[in-house]
């Protein structure tokens, strides 16, 4: 693949946009504090990452300006566990099942969608968000309708859960007894091992010998060839696990991780289990979703970085859990 890609902003989650550039109709409640005595009722296949230390941030040259990706620093962390995969349909359905908790998403009244995965009739159309006229406001769009008022997630039960915030996440660990990962914990996970490269598996392009993650394939936004098999979310166990067990830590769908996001979080200096800022505005999101391509959106990568906003959801991007 040829890297001819425009940069799309110091805040694009695929293009993903802030819930404040739709009409806000409502407010979430906030989420309760992490219990891990509550642990039991996470079921999900545990990942167990050793202790070790790691070269953090972009080793390749691929970094998006303003995504703070450097300066390269070595991180050590202690031992953590790992959910093998994002947080499922199946999973949050047990959640809700069990709480009777609503997203904000469903709080709020809609979602972002992106403009060829819109399920809903034309009324239910906000409109389009500004600079990322392919994300669409949605009413009705939430997890369980992730195309808006007209889809369901018949057959999308082992896929990654969507439209979830990350108060939304909170939530869900919450009741888990779990917490999210650091961003340091996350892209020591993704590298599975494999200090320096570019992608979970090393730095062979993603289309080498076949497609090794969910992402977009054709003219964005307009056309996706589909040659991954794929319009939107993939199963969440698709392609291959990478060195620690993980699947499709890059690509599928974009994962919250706890930390405040800042351009300027990294430094020279080694450090341990860091936890990012004290404060900021948005939270870090990682490892790319089905939307990137390397014409606009290159963030598939270990060390690539985004935002977003605590309450904003969106049909692409969800979250996966570590051991409180």
């Amino acid at each position: 693949m040829e890297d001819d890609r425009t940069d799309c902003g110091p805040s694009c989650a695929c293009g993903a946009p802030q819930r404040s550039q739709f009409v806000q109709i409502g407010r979430a409640d906030a989420a309760p504090a992490a219990s891990p005595a509550n642990a039991a009722r996470h079921v999900m296949e545990q990942v167990a990452v050793p202790a070790g230390e790691f070269t953090m941030g972009d080793s390749s040259g691929d970094r998006n300006p303003g995504d703070g990706e450097s300066p390269l620093h070595r991180v050590t962390l202690q031992a953590f566990t790992i959910d093998a995969t994002t947080v499922t349909n199946d999973d949050f359905a047990r959640f809700v099942a069990d709480t009777g908790y609503r997203t904000e998403a469903e709080t709020f009244g809609f979602s972002a969608v992106f403009h060829l995965a819109v399920r809903a009739p034309a009324s239910d159309v906000m409109g389009q968000a500004a600079g990322t006229p392919w994300w669409l406001g949605v009413r009705g769009a939430d997890w369980a309708h992730p195309g808006g008022s007209g889809s369901t997630l018949d057959g999308l039960g082992d896929h990654p859960v969507v439209h979830v915030s990350w108060n939304d996440a909170q939530a869900y660990c919450a009741w888990a007894g779990r917490r999210l990962p650091t961003e340091a914990e996350w892209e020591y996970a993704a590298r599975g091992g494999v200090d320096g490269a570019k992608y979970p598996w090393g730095d062979d392009d993603v289309d080498a010998g076949g497609w090794r993650a969910n992402i977009w394939q054709g003219d964005f936004p307009r056309t996706n060839t589909l040659e991954d098999g794929y319009l939107t979310t993939a199963p969440a166990r698709a392609f291959d696990r990478n060195g620690y067990g993980l699947w499709q830590p890059v690509g599928n769908v974009w994962e919250w991780c706890a930390d405040w996001f800042s351009p300027r979080t990294y430094t020279e200096e080694p450090v341990t289990d860091p936890r990012g800022p004290e404060r900021g505005g948005a939270r870090v999101l990682r490892g790319g979703s089905y939307l990137c391509h390397i014409s606009y959106c290159n963030r598939y990568r270990n060390s690539a970085r985004s935002q977003n906003t605590p309450d904003s959801s969106m049909g692409n991007a969800g979250f996966r859990t570590v051991a409180a």
